[in-house]
């Protein structure tokens, strides 16, 4: 009998929680990232504002998106969520004078062996070092990656993070959110950002992915479990962005609400192989 309560208070402590995220003059807010502090559980806002989550009442949750100010509330209380708009310091507008355009991409590696396979509730950064002969080419023209959707218009939000003093992920480079739509199937697509003025630090850059856990890029498996015979359904959200195998001595994942560094070093302080995003980055004049 105590196992039987034991169990039943532990089922009841997780609810979905449904709530709607406005900014202040009420209109909704579309695919705001949803992070759950200290958790490795996400979720993104539809088009209308509406999200929900399976957690705790107790719960933290953090909204994050780029215009607005983040904000920190318990499950229990994000019924109704009110962002408010961020005010950014504008820069002067960047005039780029006319002349032969110079082209470099950035960030390839060796391996030529593309995987694909979904990185779950997290997000994969990628640092690119910084050169002194980008100096000609400093502007961020493109964003390439490899994508592998079983669904036509998936939808992923790209990031451009600069490295801060401890050499995490530091500030947004994006003043919005940049959404992206993917084809189905395996295609290498490339984002024009030229117009958004974006140099490439000179201590480096990282750029990375996030998964948009929203209805239009659910993809649902059902399958039947020989033991049992019951029919199982999977939950997984589209697209996939591939990855490449590669030597490097750390990397870095965003959940639970911060940035973690992962060491790739074994015992001997050697590195080791690890999946890294197929992101590139195209420079120009």
């Amino acid at each position: 009998m105590k196992f039987i309560i034991l169990f039943l208070v532990s089922c009841s402590a997780f609810a979905q929680t449904k709530g709607a995220i406005t900014d202040t003059s009420g209109n909704p807010i579309p695919y705001v990232s949803i992070f759950v502090e200290n958790q490795n559980k996400t979720a993104t806002s539809e088009e209308n504002g509406t999200f929900s989550i399976q957690v705790s009442a107790d719960a933290k949750l953090i909204f994050s998106a780029l215009g607005f100010e983040r904000k920190t509330v318990l499950a229990a209380n994000a019924a109704k969520v009110v962002l408010e708009s961020k005010t950014f310091e504008l820069e002067d507008v960047v005039i780029k004078k006319a002349r032969s355009p110079r082209i470099l991409e950035i960030g390839q590696v060796e391996n030529a062996i593309l995987e694909a396979f979904d990185n779950g509730p997290k997000m994969d950064a990628k640092f690119i070092p910084y050169v002194e002969k980008y100096k000609k080419t400093k502007w961020i023209k493109k964003i390439k990656l490899f994508t592998d959707s079983p669904i036509e218009g998936a939808t992923l939000k790209l990031h451009l993070y600069s490295v801060d003093g401890n050499g995490f992920p530091g500030e947004e480079l994006l003043t919005q959110d940049l959404i992206v739509t993917v084809k189905k199937g395996i295609f290498r697509h490339q984002f024009d950002i030229y117009d958004l003025n974006i140099q490439m630090p000179e201590n480096g850059i990282f750029v990375a992915f996030e998964k948009m856990r929203i209805e239009k890029n659910k993809v649902e498996k059902t399958s039947v479990n020989q033991q049992t015979g019951t029919t199982e359904t999977e939950i997984s959200y589209a697209p996939k962005v591939m990855c490449y195998s590669v030597r490097k001595a750390f990397s870095f994942t965003f959940t639970g609400g911060k940035w973690h560094k992962n060491s790739n070093e074994d015992d001997l302080g050697k590195p080791f192989s690890f999946y890294e995003p197929s992101m590139t980055l195209q420079l120009s004049n």
